[in-house]
């Protein structure tokens, strides 16, 4: 064998192995599996000091202290003694992977959908499952009034999105809408707006049209003939209107929090709030609205004017208003490894603790309509967790273990894991080998 096909077969073994994405053992798990020993925080219900996690067919079949759960005979046993187990974090604001949308032909492109923009084999994917994250709302940016509709994944170990997507009940695929307003979508020239009031008029505007493009199907019924030709940008936002697609709108002042309120009450579309760095100058008014928000809590948070009011004690705010919050990433603004943190952060904001775990796990399933699966460990429900070696809001606390129903699709232990986990040459790899292969090709071509 020549010098330059070993490095090549080398190479394509390497290459064969995207990382984040081979499974962690071909394995097959016994039917049923009994997590035992660990304290167990299952979310909306009291901790368990010494508990029992009975996992079955993807799904958490039962969860309780070891003296009131019974494990079946044949069960697999995993001791987890001296360890924490959580639900998987459910991040509703991602952009890992690189789900972008819509491009410079315009402000409002509700037609464009993540889904045929995202890398689930991206090394920051995995990055996520590093952290326990197993849900992600994967977000288009906010450059636009509308930059497309978002992509709830859920962070199995796959090649393709259609592996991780959620599916309704007819098998499509589910996600929101990405909406925006302040400077972001602001530009000094059109067709982008370059004020605050030409931003909502153009809104407001496509609203009206998907109105109209509404109301023409419905008279329509089932005559083909007289329906409008079809608009996939407007079959978006009628979905929007009909409560079936969730609007995640960027949006930081407490002037563009209201001007958000105003537009989803004008046209009834479901709406979240992220980031809402003034949203403690208004969060009666959330209150009153009913919304939700999903904020954000980061070190330095630096960089946009718009945010110089974001405080640490804007989670406490809106707890204390009866707003529900949940917290996310923004990945690559704040880091998914470290998303634990920002519970901490909005803890020592005064947030209580109760709320603060649950805006990571089961405040931001609510906000994906995704409740009934994800976000608590209770019977019936995704068996999604995660294992820590200590408090989730200890600095020193690590994440040991992620899994996803029921399989395992991040292990400390395992050391090109550990690499995603800590960083270090190769840790950024979309795929390792593929430049010592196009050095080989090189090579060969040469002679």
């Amino acid at each position: 064998m020549t010098i330059a096909s070993a490095l090549g077969s080398l190479c394509l073994a390497l290459a064969a192995s995207p990382q984040g994405a081979a499974p962690k053992d071909q394995t097959a798990p016994p039917a049923v599996t009994a997590f035992v020993g660990a304290r167990i925080l299952p979310i909306g219900a009291p901790a368990i000091e010494r508990g029992v996690l009975l996992v079955e067919g993807g799904k958490v079949r039962a969860v309780g202290p070891v003296d009131g759960v019974a494990i079946p005979e044949g069960a697999g046993r995993v001791d987890l003694a001296g360890k924490v187990v959580m639900p998987g974090l459910v991040c509703t604001h991602s952009h890992v992977g690189e789900p972008w949308g819509a491009d410079s032909s315009g402000p409002i492109q509700p037609e464009v959908s993540s889904w045929d923009s995202m890398d689930v084999t991206a090394a920051s994917v995995h990055r996520a499952r590093a952290g326990g994250l197993t849900t992600i709302n994967a977000m288009p940016g906010s450059g636009h009034l509308i930059s497309g509709q978002t992509a709830y994944l859920k962070l199995r170990l796959g090649r393709t999105v259609e592996e991780l997507a959620y599916r309704d009940a007819d098998g499509r695929f589910l996600g929101g809408l990405k909406m925006a307003n302040g400077t972001n979508p602001q530009r000094e020239s059109g067709p982008f707006p370059g004020t605050r009031a030409k931003s909502a008029a153009l809104v407001r505007q496509r609203y009206l049209d998907a109105v109209a493009y509404r109301d023409k199907l419905a008279a329509a019924g089932d005559d083909t003939s007289k329906r409008p030709a079809r608009d996939l940008g407007l079959e978006a936002l009628v979905e929007a209107m009909a409560g079936t697609r969730i609007v995640h709108h960027h949006t930081h002042r407490a002037d563009d929090i209201m001007t958000v309120l105003r537009l989803a009450e004008e046209f009834g579309f479901r709406v979240v709030l992220h980031h809402v760095s003034e949203g403690w100058a208004v969060a009666k008014e959330i209150a009153a609205a009913k919304v939700p928000c999903s904020i954000i809590l980061i070190d330095a948070p630096g960089g946009k004017l718009e945010a110089a009011g974001l405080s640490y004690d804007t989670g406490a705010v809106l707890e204390k208003a009866g707003v529900r919050v949940a917290v996310h990433t923004d990945d690559f603004i704040t880091d998914s490894r470290l998303f634990l943190r920002s519970a901490a952060f909005a803890v020592r904001g005064g947030m209580s603790r109760e709320k603060a775990l649950e805006a990571v796990t089961l405040a931001g399933a609510e906000m994906l309509d995704l409740a009934d699966r994800v976000g608590s460990l209770a019977p019936g429900k995704d068996a999604d967790f995660v294992v820590l070696d200590g408090d989730p809001l200890s600095v020193y606390t690590r994440v040991l273990e992620t899994w996803v129903e029921g399989a395992k699709v991040f292990d400390l232990a395992d050391p090109e894991d550990r690499l995603v986990a800590e960083g270090g040459p190769g840790a950024g790899d979309r795929r390792p080998g593929v430049s010592c292969c196009a050095a080989v090709a090189g090579w060969e071509a040469a002679r």
